[in-house]
């Protein structure tokens, strides 16, 4: 279990880092999609490619970013009887989800996707609007967010059978890091203190 451990731990920072990174395609949308405005509005010029690029870009985040909402437990779940159960009883149908649920769902996204992936990027699928773009980059989005997301899958498993047998503190306990406000906050009122204390002292 241990080495299963090192495993998960390893995937948590692979997913860590690419939900790190992709939440930067939306700005990268965002300023596409206000060039293009920009631009249509004041030249009269424009091409679809702006446009397919901007939803390529929003297919990746979404994707990409599947099996990093999953990590940190932000799917959402219906939990009026979930809530009711013991965190034991939580762990076991958290275990029963991901093996007979999420993984099949997974397996077969990829079984299908993967040759969809490829059948696009051999033929060089174009699309059909003028000035369009490929259309394998956004299909490789498919087996590559799946696979992460199978991964993370496997990860909370890993984690979730660790703290069954006590190894473990609960891996759905968030970590609530402080806000810069917060952090700010607290700093302003040190140095407060700091400078009563040498008032009172002087």
């Amino acid at each position: 279990m241990h080495a299963l451990l090192k495993v998960s731990k390893a995937i948590d920072w692979v997913n860590t880092q690419v939900g790190k990174y992709v939440i930067w395609l939306i700005l990268a949308s965002t300023v596409i999609s206000a060039v293009n405005a920009v631009v249509r509005k004041a030249f009269n010029v424009s091409s679809n490619a702006y446009l397919e690029v901007q939803w390529y870009l929003f297919a990746a985040t979404f994707l990409l970013c599947a099996a990093y909402t999953l990590l940190n437990g932000e799917h959402v779940k219906i939990d009026v009887i979930y809530s009711r159960f013991s965190k034991r009883n939580q762990t076991w149908i958290d275990v029963f989800g991901f093996v007979f649920f999420l993984t099949p769902f997974c397996l077969a996204i990829l079984w299908y996707g993967v040759p969809f992936f490829l059948k696009g990027f051999h033929s060089g699928e174009m699309s059909s609007n003028a000035g369009g773009l490929l259309r394998w980059p956004v299909y490789a989005m498919i087996p590559l967010g799946f696979g992460l997301l199978l991964l993370q899958c496997w990860s909370e498993i890993i984690k979730r059978l660790a703290f069954l047998q006590g190894l473990i503190s609960d891996p759905t306990e968030k970590k609530v890091a402080k806000t810069p406000e917060e952090e700010l906050a607290e700093a302003i009122q040190k140095l407060a203190e700091e400078k009563a204390a040498k008032a009172h002292a002087a």
